[in-house]
């Protein structure tokens, strides 16, 4: 089983990017943190970061051709983005809408995501460890 975690705009900014919001943890950490949860978990992992919107919706629709799960942090296009909640619509497999922070405690704006509408299931508010939950919950539920 490959899973795919996507992560948009802004999260390869984290450890800098407001880190009293986003905790001090690194993308590079990030990435170690997946790979070493996947590697446990005996499952391959591809994460991707992008700050183009077009490129992610690109990769989503590879997996949706591909029929392998996701793991989307889609950053402040969860707001925004009717488009990704569309190509995410069309994934086959599960995907799991993941958000460091608890949005719905979060400014007004962020309390909607068009995403959540197309996920599977979404985690918010328990920081980088919410991938790994959604790692786990993937590979628990045999992810196709």
């Amino acid at each position: 089983m490959t899973i795919h975690v996507l992560n948009g705009a802004n999260l390869g900014r984290l450890g800098t990017r407001e880190p009293e919001v986003y905790g001090t943890t690194t993308y590079a950490e990030l990435v170690e943190l997946v790979q070493a949860a996947a590697a446990e978990l005996q499952v391959d992992v591809v994460v991707r970061q992008t700050d183009d919107e077009g490129q992610l919706l690109r990769w989503v629709h590879e997996l949706t051709d591909a029929g392998d799960p996701l793991v989307l942090n889609p950053g402040g296009w969860s707001h925004t983005s009717v488009v990704l909640h569309d190509a995410v619509a069309a994934v086959q497999a599960p995907v799991v809408e993941v958000h460091l922070t608890n949005i719905a405690a979060r400014e007004e704006f962020r309390h909607h995501s068009y995403v959540s509408r197309a996920a599977t299931g979404v985690i918010t508010g328990l920081g980088v460890h919410g991938y790994v939950l959604a790692l786990q919950w993937l590979v628990l539920r045999g992810a196709r």
